[in-house]
């Protein structure tokens, strides 16, 4: 029998704990943790909080598959057609959410989802084509970046693309997003950091939002699967000032082809 002294066998050991697994889930790689724009930004005392955990009750309006799994709420896609969960009520013109956020796309070769976290209008007439939305994570499943925009009447939009510091934005990987909506600005954030900030009155819309979760598919294509879940949702009101600067860069100004 070949003998290995015991400090080898040691050091072994201790190499084996500290290497990561090759191949190991994504749930199981280093995740954004306590640390988030709601505790970074001194925005406590939470309003309402959902944290997933059992079966989706009567706030929310879905649409496809969408049901909770582990204390997530999860949307999953088959090869066509949106899938959607909005929170019911009256929504606020203001105030702060964040969302604990990840997605994941299944095999390839067909079109890609966008995976969406938006507030829309509350009332239906309000809406326009999604010409108030103001999206704070919109990405294409697979691709290393968000867009986050604000869509103001009648055909303008406010928008900005942000790549992730670190893990990338889809595989499984969880990160934070945040948006702050007041009288006289927006904010977004990503990972507890503050990303872009518009000013121009013009994109202020002032009407009640609420949250709608979507994996958006491309009209009459083929879709590659998407998972999106959130492990939780949180709102704030603007009740305590930011202890940080939100002060960011300006999106930029397009035109939104899409409002009606």
């Amino acid at each position: 029998m070949l003998s290995v002294p015991l400090h080898r066998v040691a050091v072994a050991a201790v190499g084996l704990i500290a290497m990561p697994l090759l191949g190991a889930p994504a749930s199981a790689m280093p995740v954004p943790g306590p640390i988030h724009a709601g505790n970074t930004y001194g925005w406590y005392p939470v309003a309402n909080r959902y944290e997933f955990v059992g079966p989706l009750g009567p706030d929310w309006k879905t649409h496809g598959d969408v049901g909770t799994q582990n204390g997530m709420l999860t949307l999953l896609s088959g090869r066509h057609g949106n899938v959607s969960a909005t929170l019911r009520g009256s929504g606020h013109d203001r105030g702060r959410w964040e969302i604990r956020w990840r997605g994941e796309q299944y095999g390839g070769g067909h079109t890609t989802y966008r995976l969406q976290t938006a507030l829309v209008p509350v009332a239906a007439a309000d809406r326009h084509c999604g010409a108030q939305d103001v999206t704070f994570e919109d990405q294409r499943a697979g691709h290393n970046r968000a867009r986050f925009s604000i869509h103001a009447l009648p055909d303008v939009s406010y928008q900005t693309t942000v790549r992730p510091r670190g893990q990338s934005f889809t595989r499984d990987h969880w990160h934070t997003f945040a948006v702050e909506v007041t009288p006289k600005r927006i904010s977004w954030f990503v990972d507890a950091r503050v990303v872009a900030t518009e000013t121009r009155p013009a994109a202020l819309s002032g009407v009640p939002l609420t949250v709608r979760f979507r994996l958006a598919a491309t009209k009459g294509a083929t879709m590659n699967r998407a998972r999106m879940q959130m492990d939780w949702l949180r709102y704030w009101t603007l009740r305590k000032p930011d202890s940080r600067s939100t002060a960011a860069p300006h999106p930029h100004k397009v035109v939104n082809r899409s409002a009606c």
